[in-house]
């Protein structure tokens, strides 16, 4: 397994830097570089290009060049037991919303709305004030679809608290 916080420290950065997002519909997310090949069929099977080798060349999910459409090729190709069957549920991510929001600052805007499929992002109409976003967390995928249209790059997609805590950064 990779140990993020040594990477760091020896890197230099000693700022708490963002674990990647790993794929969808992995066994055991924490194991996943233990028996990763590294072989590269999942990112070259990617129809959208969101998986691309990250860093010790373990694929990780970039959402700034798209979203995943939750197609199971990753899986499909893989030729190691790292997938949990399609009807699975992929992963527990969501996306989250900071106060960089052009909104929060009372400008209009609704890229991220408009490229939300499920409609998992709310806007609450407010008085003399530009309409501000709320994420429906049962309605979230977590897909990215929201964080490569954000002007202000204010959306993350974070592992879902499992006990109400806070969000971790992926």
């Amino acid at each position: 397994m990779v140990n993020y916080s040594r990477r760091n420290l020896l890197s230099g950065s000693f700022c708490n830097v963002e674990q990647p997002q790993r794929l969808p519909w992995l066994k055991k997310p924490a194991a996943f570089t233990d028996n990763c090949t590294q072989c590269g069929l999942c990112i070259e099977n990617c129809p959208t290009n969101v998986i691309e080798q990250g860093s010790g060349g373990f694929p990780t999910i970039d959402f700034s060049s798209g979203e995943c459409t939750f197609c199971y090729q990753c899986a499909e190709v893989c030729p190691e037991p790292l997938f949990m069957p399609e009807q699975s549920t992929p992963w527990n991510v969501k996306a989250v919303i900071d106060q960089h929001c052009l909104a929060v600052q009372n400008i209009e805007c609704r890229s991220c709305n408009d490229n939300c499929e499920p409609l998992a992002i709310q806007f609450t109409l407010q008085r003399s004030h530009a309409a501000i976003p709320a994420i429906n967390t049962e309605q979230c995928t977590g897909c990215g679809a929201c964080v490569n249209v954000c002007p202000t790059s204010s959306i993350r997609i974070k592992v879902t608290p499992k006990d109400g805590g806070a969000y971790v950064d992926m």
